[in-house]
């Protein structure tokens, strides 16, 4: 399983909201390359970037910083979200070599895009599954839908998505713990391997995902935990390269 370092951007700061709410954040760095080096070197091995400005406005907007991180990182897997609503995007962003994209908005809104990007773009796209209560939210998280988030997972699996991020919006950037039983729901209602994020707050998480992380959670995501340091990267996949059941 791996432990996948966040780094969300707004304006070009690195930054970490609560709830996914836009006003209240808080900056870690306005250095967003750097911060990328620092969890590279403690041992990360894949970068989760999100674009939160193109979340809400539904194209990129901190695309010169993600290219940056990657140019910076060329041998690093980068998977990004946040804007990401045409094939030109997806082309543009895999051109300056991030590798995975991951479509939320548009996948709740015409599934037929997952498709689509799917057969152009073969093994690079995630799709990205916020849910509150079990129902998918949509546009940064300010539309709740009334589909269930597991059976859209359902509806993608034939689509050949390399993974999905699953966010559970009631715990994110809160530092109140995961939440395993819908991860698990989640990875259990497909074959499509499940990236578990939102609430990841000390190693407690991490053990208690690596413990299930056979019935096909492959990696989790975390941001406000290892920037505040009830988190240490190094020491989180460590455990997950060595748990054994």
């Amino acid at each position: 399983m791996l432990v996948i370092p966040a780094i969300d951007l707004k304006d070009g700061e690195c930054v970490r909201l609560r709830q996914g709410v836009m006003d209240d954040s808080t900056v870690f760095s306005d250095d967003p390359v750097a911060m990328a080096g620092k969890w590279v070197a403690a041992g990360a091995r894949r970068l989760h970037l999100v674009d939160l400005n193109g979340a809400f406005d539904g194209k990129p907007i901190n695309g010169e910083v993600v290219t940056a991180i990657a140019k910076a990182h060329p041998n690093l897997p980068i998977q990004i979200g946040g804007g990401i609503r045409s094939l030109d995007t997806i082309e543009a962003y895999i051109d300056a070599g991030v590798n995975y994209l991951i479509i939320g908005t548009k996948a709740v809104k015409e599934p037929a895009f997952v498709s689509e990007a799917c057969r152009e773009f073969p093994n690079h796209i995630i799709v990205g599954l916020d849910a509150k209560d079990g129902l998918v939210a949509t546009d940064g998280w300010a539309e709740v839908s009334n589909v269930q988030a597991t059976e859209l997972a359902k509806r993608f699996e034939q689509d050949g998505v390399s993974s999905i991020v699953y966010t559970d919006i009631a715990r994110d950037g809160m530092m109140q713990g995961v939440n395993v039983e819908a991860t698990v729901a989640m990875a259990l209602a497909s074959s499509t391997p499940v990236i578990a994020s939102g609430g990841i707050t000390n190693m407690d998480d991490i053990k208690a995902l690596r413990a299930v992380s056979n019935q096909g959670i492959c990696g989790a995501i975390t941001g406000r935990a290892i920037y505040e340091g009830t988190l240490n990267v190094a020491e989180a996949q460590a455990y997950s390269d060595s748990y054994k059941s």
